[in-house]
Order: C-alpha cells, then structure tokens, then sequence
C-alpha cells in the first residue's frame, strides 16, 4: 500500500518517529544553528554537490567576511571566488554574488519570503528555494536532494530510473509527506535521514525509524553512474625567493573562468628525477593524476604553455587570491598554504 492510501493517523506517526529520530542523532552543524534566510541561503548553495566536510572549513569563514547580503552584493567577484576556493562548482559562487546584487537592488536587501519568490533570484532552483523557505520562513514545501530522492523511492519501493514520471511522483509524494508544523525541521530530517541511514549502499535498515513503513528494506535498484575517466597533466612550480608563478584562466573557459592556476607543462611525460609531487584530484567525470615539477625562471618559456595573464604571488598571499581547487591542493602540499 502506497504511502499516500495510508490512514491520517500512520502518517501523523511516521512524522512524529521521524522529527524524533532527527532531535536525537542530527549531526552538530554550524548552518543549523541559524534560522537567518542568507546564512541558510549561503550553506545550501554550499552544499550542492560538496561534502559536508569540505563546506564546514569554508562557511564560517565566509559569513565572517560576507556578513549580510548587502556585504556580500558590494564584494569584488575575485573575493568571493578567493574564499570559495576548494569547494569546486564555481559557477555557484558566482550566481549567489549575482543573486545578491539583486536582492539589494530590486528588494531592498530583504530576500523574497516565499519559495515561488526565491526561485526567481539567479542560482536558486527549486530545491534551494524549498530549504530556505520551509527552514527560515515555515513554507510547507519539499525539500528534493539525492538523499530526499532515495529515501522516497525505497518507502514506496520506486526504482530510481531517471525519467520524468517517476521524479514527479517523488515530488509529488515528498510534498504531501512534509510536516505541516515543522516543514523545516522535516525536510532537514529527511536528508539527514538519506545520508546517515538510508545510505545509496549498504543502508543501516535496523537504525531506520521508517523501517515499518518501507516497502524495500535495503538497496534499491538505479540509474547505473557514468564511469570516472582519468587523465594524467602536468604544471609548473615556479618560486621566484618567497613568491610563486599563478597564472589566470582566460573568460572565454567553459570551465573555471578567471581563477587562478599553476602554469600548465607543454610535457608531463618526464623522468621521474624531476618530478616535484604527484596529486590526484577529480572534477565532475574525471579523475586526474597531476605530475609537477619545479621549474626555474629561465625554463618557463621553453617547458610551459601560456595560456593567460601571469602574476608573481607571494606565498604568504596566495590565500587570498581566487585559485583553482587543484592549485590550492598543490601548493598546500608544497608549504605555501597553511
């Protein structure tokens, strides 16, 4: 029996299991401690497609810099990429600066209240909306992330096929489930839910406080995931006394935009004798194995590619500029960032 046949009163308990089973396991969290529609703003966009981890080092650093909306509207681009450096997906970054232009200029600094309002700022999707919605302002809308998703599909016994109709019964049922009370506090229970318990392998079943209402008990079946790819490239460590070598993707990039990188090897194929450090780092689909050497002033023409603008950075100041993920990871591993 589908959820949605069942007796008002067997809802009203899963609810009731499920609010209590988040107040007592719920994970101490820095953005849960603000009801404050920027700040919740600012972690869920944060938190898409990021660990919970990566977003901790970052959040609070953020907000102490970008206290306000209207602090982070009037911010330099480059400042809020340089803070955002390490959390990859920097498009975000950029539409929640554009998003703040606009709240500040067409509604006075007041974000929009409601969820329909929220979904016009750039950036903010539907799932965005619902979070800062039902948590700052009460709004009785579903939150839909991965683990809202996988949660619903394995109540109802759903696979997870990836069409249209089946994400719409997902919707469908995940708003009808809300808490009309605690909108908030549900639609947090439900992903803290997806991503402690009902995990997409091996879920904790006997720890689940829906357990009686599940029609899978254990995994479900999914959309198989495209294979990671790998590839290996290679980057210049160039130290000039305490300064190092950064150069800037051109805007016209697809990827990444504006921030600054390493200088790129013309041939990463070389002996081991020079190599620096390797790292692994992955974007989106690939896997990358990134083989650096250290390369003097005189050798850059001949073993790079320019590919931007150039800028010598003291190591002390690198923090600060707007780097790549991947750059950030290389000069940390070579004593330039703490």
């Amino acid at each position: 029996m589908g959820l949605q046949n069942r007796e008002t009163r067997k809802i009203a308990s899963l609810r009731r299991r499920l609010l209590n089973w988040y107040a007592k396991h719920k994970r101490d969290l820095p953005w849960r401690k603000s009801s404050e529609p920027y700040a919740i703003w600012v972690s869920e966009i944060m938190l898409q497609q990021t660990r919970v981890a990566a977003v901790m080092d970052r959040y609070e650093a953020f907000l102490e810099r970008f206290a306000t909306v209207v602090a982070l509207a009037e911010a330099r681009e480059e400042d809020v990429l340089a803070l955002w450096s390490g959390l990859g997906y920097y498009r975000r970054a950029r539409m929640l600066h554009k998003a703040a232009g606009v709240v500040v200029g067409e509604f006075g600094g007041e974000m929009p209240v409601r969820a329909e309002a929220l979904r016009g700022l750039p950036g903010i999707g539907a799932y965005t909306a619902a979070a800062i919605a039902s948590i700052a302002h009460g709004e009785r809308v579903a939150v839909v992330d991965g683990n809202v998703e996988r949660v619903v599909c394995r109540l109802e016994g759903w696979e997870a096929d990836g069409t249209t109709a089946r994400k719409k019964s997902i919707e469908g049922l995940a708003a009808w489930l809300v808490d009309p009370v605690r909108p908030g506090d549900f639609n947090q229970a439900m992903m803290e839910l997806g991503a402690l318990v009902c995990t997409p392998r091996s879920p904790l079943c006997g720890e689940c406080p829906l357990y009686a209402d599940c029609d899978t008990h254990g995994e479900h079946k999914t959309v198989a995931r495209a294979a990671m790819k790998s590839q290996v490239v290679g980057y210049a460590l160039c130290m000039r006394g305490d300064e190092v070598l950064l150069e800037r993707r051109p805007d016209t990039q697809s990827v990444m935009p504006g921030m600054w990188e390493l200088p790129a090897l013309r041939d990463f194929a070389f002996e081991e004798d020079s190599l620096t450090m390797t790292v692994k780092h992955a974007i989106m689909q690939v896997n990358y194995v990134v083989r650096v050497r250290t390369v003097t002033e005189k050798e850059l023409k001949r073993l790079t590619v320019v590919g931007g603008e150039r800028r010598w950075v003291r190591g002390v100041d690198a923090k600060d500029i707007a780097l790549t993920g991947l750059a950030r990871k290389v000069l940390k591993k070579a004593g330039l960032l703490s």
